[in-house]
């Protein structure tokens, strides 16, 4: 940091900031759903569509945000984003019935689709080289580590105050990152001849969104229900359209020439799996321990600290580690020791304990986590020249996001039902199944080098 100039310390705080808040929301609200569920009312199918209905536009939009900074600026288009995202969070915490709470969560999406791209295209445009591997890494622990502390905080509110409060946790950071891009002052840059691919866009949009319904409803309706298949097929379809749209556009949104990188394209599959692993475990293990241990909001929070602790101690070291002996090693080793902590939660029982059934698995998680973060962001980003880094960021955090939606989706199928005991075990299997994945996927198609394909 010492080595850094003024205007680079200050983007980097900036881009931190800016996309903490955007993930630090995705997550605080796991340990808000009881809470939700006993002042709102409403089952799994609403819990679900408070995470998802974030998630979706988050996911769909996220790439075509890279687009809209390029027409009208990259501060603009972050200024735009903050304060929507500052008024869909005082929307959240005015809700009053689930439904305006369920929209309000898509509009938080929306705006945070517009942080995360246009933190990351500040970075590529301001460090180069091997000062912005180092700051990617940076920004990613940081970011990661938002995910992760978001449970703690929002049990804190929870317990102490209210579950609205928990959403507004973000006031202070958007507040300072507002403050701080007044303080660098620097021009907008816009990119002569960039078009926004609306039809792309609503393709995305609209088969996603499909998708997730026919997936959430499924278990109340079944598949024989034209309101479950018609919507799931017409979902695929649009997202087939959509793939088909990046492919003949001029101007995509998610240029496909890019997955003819090796490492991009197998680190992509790998994100996928290690990403939606992620997103369950995040969400049933901070329900249950509320729903079905009875801890309280606080505590349930707490149980993720562990992780939390690790990744920020051991991201940089194993990001300099990785930088000399290639990612592949970490990307595989990272989610095998993921799997096997997310198993040694079978060892939850009815006779609960932290200490003994949560912790272990917990500490052993994260420390697959810190294996593998950093390595995969550099795995993904070095495989393609830097002049295209921003938008590889932003279709990686699209598919994560993507991910995560999918599999909270999915979740009564998985839990068979009911996020009971029986649920959480059959969740942490599908967590383990999902790490084993994604470090295999690693292992077969990751490369030391990163080959990197021409521009297009």
């Amino acid at each position: 940091m010492a080595q850094m100039t003024r205007d680079q310390r200050l983007v980097l705080a900036i881009a931190i900031l800016a996309s903490f808040v955007a993930f630090l929301d995705g997550t605080v609200v796991n340990v808000a759903l009881p809470a939700i569920r006993d002042e709102l009312g409403g089952g799994l199918a609403t819990q679900q569509w408070v995470v998802d209905a974030y998630l979706i536009t988050l996911g769909a939009l996220i790439l075509v945000a890279g687009s809209l900074s390029d027409v009208f600026g990259r501060i603009r288009i972050l200024r735009i984003g903050l304060l929507g995202f500052g008024a869909a969070s005082l929307a959240i915490a005015a809700a009053p019935t689930p439904e305006i709470l369920i929209v309000a969560r898509g509009v938080q999406g929306v705006a945070g689709a517009l942080l995360v791209p246009s933190s990351l295209a500040l970075i590529t445009s301001t460090f180069r080289d091997a000062a912005q591997a180092r700051a990617i890494g940076i920004w990613t622990a940081m970011t990661t580590a938002a995910m992760l502390i978001g449970p703690v905080l929002g049990g804190a509110f929870v317990d102490l105050a209210s579950w609205r409060l928990a959403f507004l946790i973000n006031v202070l950071p958007i507040a300072a990152t507002l403050w701080l891009l007044a303080a660098l002052g620097r021009t907008d840059v816009r990119r002569p001849g960039a078009r926004i691919d609306w039809a792309g866009a609503a393709l995305c949009t609209v088969g996603l969104g499909g998708m997730v319904f026919a997936l959430i409803e499924e278990p109340n309706l079944g598949w024989s229900s034209p309101a479950i298949w018609a919507p799931f097929v017409g979902g695929m379809l649009a997202f087939a359209g959509f793939l088909v749209r990046q492919h003949l556009a001029s101007d995509p949104m998610m240029p496909l020439s890019l997955f003819r990188a090796r490492n991009f394209w197998t680190g992509n599959v790998a994100t996928a799996f290690i990403y939606a692993a992620l997103a369950l475990n995040g969400f049933v293990l901070g329900v249950y321990l509320q729903q079905g241990a009875g801890l309280s909001a606080t505590l349930a929070g707490l149980a993720s600290l562990p992780a939390t602790v690790l990744l920020v101690l051991l991201s940089e070291r194993v990001g300099t580690l990785a930088g000399r002996r290639g990612p592949r090693l970490f990307m595989t080793v990272g989610p095998l020791v993921m799997a096997v902590g997310a198993l040694m939660l079978l060892a939850v029982s009815p006779d609960f304990s932290y200490w003994t059934q949560v912790l272990p698995g917990t500490v052993v998680f994260g420390l697959g986590l810190s294996l593998t973060v950093s390595p995969l962001t550099s795995a993904i980003l070095g495989a393609i020249e830097p002049e295209r880094s921003g938008i590889a960021s932003a279709v990686n955090n699209a598919v994560s996001r993507i991910a995560g939606l999918i599999v909270i989706a999915a979740l009564a199928t998985i839990v068979g039902g009911e996020l009971d005991l029986e649920g959480f075990h059959r969740a942490a299997i599908a967590t383990a199944v999902l790490m084993a994945l994604g470090g295999v996927a690693s292992f077969l198609g990751i490369r030391g080098a990163a080959s990197t394909v021409p521009a297009r």
